[in-house]
């Protein structure tokens, strides 16, 4: 005889996966298409069928703790091929971010990042922080500083003490919001792949995970899955960009970082510095990813839905790389107050970025990679 399972439907989760860009979720009639025709579902137990008819269900259990709804890159091929234009793409996409801020925990912050009425606190935040601790501990200079040689020095208008004040507690946050989060994550989907059967583990064996991280990693690196898909395959060339942009932008920071309270050195530092390319480069590459991702979303069809949390992004990744490149053109230029401007705009770019990494869309990157790794540790083809 079956297993019996008694449905009960969450209408509210329903709701908002409609609210996050996931409305079209009832024109679903389950034929299979999209399972059939998505290049990247597993063969066994495929995706996003089961998904759909989870979602349109409010089965909210089945879907926050699946690991297969960050399996799926939504390239737009299910979309595509839907014949009720149910769009399970968008619908995943929906899903996944109501699963960020149900493992980010802290949800006043998740409707906080998610409503685009609450955009002027999200600015607020970072200016207040930053005057008030400036003024507080004084490291604050509203005087146009320069070094010994006469060039304009950033380290002096925000001292390094104020910005690492604020941005090394920021990472700390961000880290143990991600780690506890992690923690509830892992434990879920692997309950969830033994419900459904897509693993015969019973438990997690760290050493193996961690290897099947690195193996994954190469395919996160190639960027495996998007080349796979046929419709929207022009997001891969940007999303690439952007993504390199940033892995090369930590690097310089890193850097920056132990050169500064390693050997006590501050900048500005010669062009002809080879971490001073990478760091022209990849914001020269952060922003021409982002304005080709802005272009790909203004010229979206009917096919993929555009959302806020889709907008918030890409605005943000473009504003950071924007007011970065500016800030070094301006101090180039000799434009101090330009400078100086540019670079406290820059410096709150950075801030919500960071502050609120957990919360957005950009939390994919971690999720979705642990996901990979799970799927990967498990044994699915």
């Amino acid at each position: 005889m079956a297993d019996k399972y008694l449905v009960e439907p969450d209408v509210e989760f329903i709701k908002e996966i409609a609210e996050l860009g996931g409305e079209s979720v009832k024109k679903c009639f389950q034929c299979a298409t999209c399972s059939v025709v998505c290049p990247i579902s597993p063969d066994n137990n495929p995706f996003p069928r089961k998904e759909m008819i989870a979602a349109s269900w409010g089965l909210k259990d089945k879907l926050v703790g699946n690991g297969d709804i960050w399996l799926c890159h939504n390239c737009g091929d299910c979309s595509t091929y839907c014949p009720r234009g149910a769009k399970p793409g968008d619908v995943l996409a929906a899903i996944r971010m109501h699963a960020i801020m149900h493992y980010a925990g802290l949800k006043s912050i998740g409707r906080l990042v998610n409503d685009p009425k609450k955009i002027p606190i999200l600015a607020l935040i970072p200016v207040v922080v930053f005057l008030v601790l400036g003024l507080i501990t004084g490291l604050l200079d509203f005087t146009p500083p320069r070094n010994e040689e006469g060039e304009i020095a950033h380290h002096l208008f925000f001292s390094s003490w104020l910005v690492d004040m604020v941005f090394v507690p920021l990472a700390i946050w961000v880290v143990a919001v991600f780690a506890l989060g992690l923690k509830r994550f892992i434990a879920d989907i692997h309950k969830n792949a033994i419900e459904e059967g897509k693993t015969s583990k019973q438990k997690i064996e760290i050493k193996g995970f961690i290897q099947a991280l690195i193996r994954v990693i190469p395919k996160i690196l190639k960027h495996t899955q998007f080349s796979q898909c046929s419709e929207n395959s022009d997001r891969t060339t940007p999303h690439m960009m952007v993504f390199f942009s940033f892995v090369g932008l930590f690097i310089v920071t890193s850097i920056f970082f132990l050169v500064l309270y390693g050997f006590g050195i501050h900048g500005p530092y010669s062009q002809m510095n080879p971490v001073k390319w990478l760091a022209n480069i990849s914001g020269i590459a952060l922003i021409i990813g982002a304005s080709l991702m802005l272009k790909n979303r203004m010229a979206k069809t009917d096919d993929q839905v555009s959302t806020y949390k889709d907008w918030f992004l890409i605005w943000l990744v473009l504003g950071l790389g924007v007011t970065g490149m500016l800030t070094e053109l301006t101090r180039l230029a000799d434009a101090a107050f330009l400078t100086y401007a540019l670079y406290f705009i820059h410096l709150m770019f950075v801030f919500v970025l960071f502050m609120f990494l957990p919360f957005s869309k950009l939390a994919h990157l971690v999720y979705r990679t642990v996901a990979m790794a799970y799927s990967e540790y498990s044994g699915r083809k």
